[in-house]
């Protein structure tokens, strides 16, 4: 019986390693990142306005606040891809590329990060309302929705410092029934919402440089 019982403790250490090493060497199920990637929209060519603005972080819906992947498939119900992540939240990808695009259309005097000291003018402030994968039967779609506000920094009246403020919504069809097929159509459709809100911006402030 001793016997039988050293013999058993031997060949359980002799397995346990061999497992330890055969577990080591199962391929893991490695998660996959994606970002937006797309060109800075071409703007009409204007003279460029004085005025200095600043992009603060915008702000997300909670259902969306998460760099997971969320996808729509049926009503009330929204589910997260298990390994296919945004490299960031949806609110810092879309508030990095607004700035970016407001910056390379070169129609405003500066366009200002949060965290500079210096004082603008005028701020912009938003939210992220959608930002997600529609899954039909058939088709997909990414849906993003962005709502901002424009605000004038020298009015100290609440009522007079809001002086814009709108939501773009759009939905773009995906070409693969992939993540990267929805990374493809949401940069489509944050270009489509950056070019709407930099027009939108310019030809508010312009039309208020001309009354003044």
């Amino acid at each position: 019986m001793a016997g039988h019982t050293k013999n058993l403790l031997l060949l359980l250490g002799l397995t346990l390693p061999l497992a330890a090493c055969l577990n080591l060497k199962q391929p893991q199920n490695r998660i996959e990142y994606y970002t937006l990637e797309y060109d800075p929209p071409v703007t009409a060519n204007r003279q460029a306005l004085p005025v200095v603005i600043r992009v603060l972080q915008f702000s997300i819906s909670p259902v969306y606040n998460s760099n997971r992947i969320i996808y729509r498939d049926k009503s009330y119900k929204r589910q997260a891809y298990s390994y296919h992540k945004w490299r960031a939240n949806p609110a810092q990808l879309v508030t990095y590329f607004l700035s970016r695009d407001l910056k390379a259309s070169g129609i405003f005097k500066a366009v200002l990060p949060a965290d500079r000291s210096v004082a603008p003018a005028y701020r912009v402030e938003g939210s992220v309302d959608e930002f997600l994968e529609v899954a039909g039967s058939e088709n997909r779609h990414a849906v993003l929705a962005v709502s901002i506000v424009l605000m004038d920094e020298n009015q100290t009246d609440i009522s007079q410092k809001v002086l814009f403020q709108k939501t773009y919504r759009t939905r773009k069809p995906c070409d693969l029934k992939h993540p990267r097929g929805l990374a493809a159509a949401m940069s489509l459709a944050m270009s489509e919402v950056s070019l709407s809100i930099i027009d939108d911006l310019f030809n508010n402030l312009a039309a208020r440089k001309e009354v003044n």
